[in-house]
């Protein structure tokens, strides 16, 4: 693997439901699904950079709370890969406003935990989709 790109995902849940959103086809990766987020950037921390991320993807102020999981993956998804890897850091996330639309995604939806796996995610996400699934919540760490 070449360079390491750090990014932030943000985990909204709302009761057993989970906020996912699907990447637009201008994107890349584009119709796979994620947690809402971004690329931190120099001289940011990645609580700032996600909240910064949302302010501007989803239009909502939000609090960061607890760290989910925080996992480094090819972005590509291979073992073995020539490209970047993606350090994805996932936060616990509550927000006065529930998002309703993305300059980023062409989809956002609320999934129950148990379905998670019925949507096609992008790599670097998929640790975080495996302790939702298992019951996951806001004060867990890994």
């Amino acid at each position: 693997m070449n360079d390491t790109i750090t990014v932030v995902g943000a985990i909204f849940s709302r009761g057993e439901q989970i906020l996912a959103c699907r990447r637009a086809p201008h994107k890349a990766a584009a119709g796979k699904w994620e947690f809402p987020g971004g690329k931190v950037e120099e001289d940011e921390t990645p609580t700032a950079a996600l909240a910064r991320e949302l302010r501007e993807e989803l239009s909502v102020e939000v609090t960061v709370g607890d760290l989910l999981v925080r996992e480094t993956t090819p972005a590509s998804g291979a073992a073995h890969s020539d490209g970047p890897a993606i350090d994805l850091a996932c936060y616990w996330v509550s927000a006065a406003e529930v998002p309703a639309a993305s300059a980023d995604h062409d989809a956002l939806v609320w999934v129950r935990r148990e379905e998670l796996d019925s949507l096609d995610w992008a790599a670097p996400d998929l640790p975080a989709v495996a302790l939702l699934r298992g019951g996951a919540s806001a004060g867990a760490r890994r």
